[in-house]
């Protein structure tokens, strides 16, 4: 008996239905590109349960003809593509013919569609992929598909879809891209009966993105607009270094016009941001690139999402240079083509001081006695430096430079030398590792340092001599050194107040509501769709951990009061990326409990932060407080808080063992 087959073709739509349609948002992000394909310049998107119980796309595009209608629905049915070379050059947002297809096998579609010339539509119903109906209907041109019952004939993928909260989010999401892709194009979003989303046709991106998110987001935008001829032009806006983001989850790519996934683009924004921006922190972006279509793969993922680029690097560096310009204009960093000397300002240095009293922690000397030198080798040496300096100055013009002092720079150097081979036998007595110099050979080479990079490990929690921990200052003002019987140890301050405030935070949440500082001034935020979709999921969460909050008109929401270890001016990006990571899977699986996220992301932004003075008080206490927590030797998000260098490691470096 034969063991390879064809599968009936309900099947295989199935099984492709499983690569195509992996939530409500996929069939909806389908339908949007075909409308968008067909014309359209109104598209009304209505949902109900998430998309469960109904995802109906209504546009007045160009509309289809009966058979078009019928055919639509086979695998492999497209008007975007016919030949072969077509699909190197793709300008359509859909081409493969798999979506209606897939769709229509896993859910009760029905589409109603007509032409400008049809003096009817034509309405078409299909149940999990088998074609039940087909008669005349009336609407005007355009096209109306309407999925019910999604997933109805294949419960498994029914039983893991997310909360209605979590799909709507999804959903808007989806509504939102395509929306700030086609600004001249209206959007209407409708859940659950409820409108979500309002958009006219807008004249450019700028007012677009006034509708979706507000004017508070917009004041923040810097204007992007650069690029190399024949790689891509690079449009959109990047957010001034005050409005940032802790993940990527506001930043919009689209390339021609298809909004997309892609690290090449935000690898260049990272390098545009470079010295702006703290490592871990990221801008909001909406950036679109054109570039030729024989110049990009769209067709490397089933959901479309990603893309590959002809010339990756070109690409990424016609982004950064963009986004440096864009900075530049605003006067966030130097000018791109600087001269070399003058300096890149971050944005910090660029904003005004703010008087404040900070506590200084007194230097750790580490500087050995001063070697006992010849009297006169300073003196002397500063004056044969002082001469080659004025030679050299001289010598950047060689057209102003003699032959005869090209030579007297070569006695300078001479000079120099053995100025510093009179004081190297002074040296050597000093430091006994130094051996004296011989005759005839130049300076004395020290021998190479070993890094101690491969000793220094994560801590064991059970090989902590609590008690005994004595902090002896800080390195580079960032990482505390102690010791204890063990040998000695490296804290990382930030994260190790970042444990101690989590731990805080959750425990405070399961005892009693945390307490909170009024804001003077309440902050109120314009959400987009999709962020207000994540407000209604954790607004509760929220209040638990000292956010009080309220909603506005529409999509508006005010920020009465903030946790009190949050400083005021830190509520406004932490509540955006606490609704930015509803968006997230991995935070909202089991492992990671919303509350969690929500507790180590007000923990990171509370915590002290790196290049911040200690007092040895201030070392003592969170030393103190962090063998307390649940885990002293790890964060909340993972990393490592202590670094030990054991005294049997440091002995066996130096060969004591």
């Amino acid at each position: 008996m034969n063991k390879i087959r064809v599968l009936p073709d309900n099947l295989a739509n199935q099984i492709a239905a499983g690569e195509v349609v992996e939530r409500p948002a996929s069939v909806v992000k389908e339908l949007i590109e075909n409308a968008i394909d067909a014309g359209a310049s109104r598209i009304a998107v209505e949902i109900e349960l998430g998309g469960r119980r109904l995802i109906r796309v209504s546009d007045d595009g160009d509309g289809m003809l009966r058979d078009d209608a019928i055919l639509a629905f086979e695998r492999h049915a497209t008007s975007k593509i016919k030949t072969l070379e077509d699909l190197a050059a793709i300008g359509t947002l859909g081409f493969r013919g798999e979506a209606l297809a897939s769709i229509a096998s896993v859910s009760k579609t029905e589409l109603v569609t007509k032409t400008e010339a049809d003096i009817a539509a034509t309405r078409v119903v299909i149940e999990g992929g088998r074609l039940v109906d087909v008669k005349d209907a009336a609407r005007d041109k355009g096209t109306t598909i309407a999925i019910r019952d999604l997933f109805f004939n294949t419960p498994a993928r029914r039983k893991f879809m997310r909360s209605e909260a979590t799909e709507n989010y999804h959903l808007t999401q989806i509504v939102t891209h395509y929306a700030l892709a086609h600004p001249e194009i209206a959007f209407l979003l409708t859940n659950n009966g409820r409108e979500s989303l309002n958009a006219a046709p807008a004249k450019n991106l700028r007012e677009r993105a006034f509708q979706i998110f507000g004017g508070g987001l917009l004041d923040s935008l810097l204007p992007v607009s650069g690029g190399r001829e024949y790689v891509a032009t690079v449009t959109g806006y990047v957010s001034a270094p005050r409005e940032r983001r802790t993940s990527r989850d506001q930043q919009y790519f689209f390339v021609n016009k298809r909004f997309v996934r892609d690290k090449t683009i935000a690898g260049g924004i990272l390098e545009g941001y470079r010295s702006v921006l703290p490592h871990g922190v990221y801008p909001v972006a909406f950036l679109f690139i054109d570039l030729p279509l024989d110049e990009v793969d769209v067709n490397v993922h089933p959901s479309k999402t990603e893309v590959r680029f002809r010339r990756t690097e070109a690409v990424k560096d016609a982004v950064a240079e963009a986004v440096r310009s864009a900075l530049s204009s605003a006067g966030v960093v130097g000018e791109p083509d600087a001269a070399e000397n003058e300096p890149v300002r971050s944005y910090a240095e660029t904003q005004p001081a703010v008087p404040q009293e900070v506590s200084v922690q007194e230097p750790i000397d580490f500087s050995p006695d001063p070697l006992p030198l010849n009297e006169d080798f300073d003196r002397n040496l500063a004056n044969v430096a002082l001469e080659r300096e004025t030679a050299e100055v001289t010598a950047k013009n060689p057209t102003l430079l003699p032959s005869e002092q090209r030579s007297k720079l070569d006695l300078f150097d001479r000079a120099f030398e053995e100025h510093m081979l009179v004081n190297a036998a002074a040296a050597s007595d000093h430091y006994s590792s130094v051996p004296s110099p011989e005759s005839g050979v130049g300076l004395p080479e020290l021998p190479p340092l070993n890094s101690a990079t491969h000793l220094a490990k994560p801590a064991d929690p059970e090989s902590l001599s609590y008690s005994k921990i004595q902090p002896l200052g800080q390195l580079r003002e960032s990482f505390i050194i102690a010791v204890d019987d063990e040998g000695i140890l490296l804290i990382d301050q930030h994260v190790a107040h970042e444990r101690i405030l989590f731990d805080k935070f959750r425990r405070s949440e399961t005892e009693r509501q945390m307490e909170s500082q009024n804001l003077l001034l309440p902050e109120t935020l314009d959400l987009s769709p999709a962020q207000s979709e994540a407000f209604s999921v954790i607004e509760d969460d929220l209040a638990l951990f000292g956010f009080g909050t309220m909603r506005l008109s529409g999509r508006t929401v005010a920020i009465k009061s903030v946790p009190t270890d949050l400083p005021p001016s830190e509520a406004r990006n932490l509540f955006a990326e606490l609704l930015d990571a509803v968006d997230s899977e991995k935070r909202r699986g089991a492992k990671t409990p919303l509350r969690d996220d929500i507790a180590a992301s007000l923990a990171c932004r509370a915590a002290v932060k790196i290049n911040m003075k200690l007092t040895p008080e201030k070392m003592r206490w969170l030393i103190d407080k962090l063998v307390l927590t649940t885990s002293p030797t790890t964060c909340p998000h993972g990393r490592p808080v202590i670094l030990r260098l054991s005294m049997k490691d440091i002995e066996r470096g130096f060969h004591r063992t």
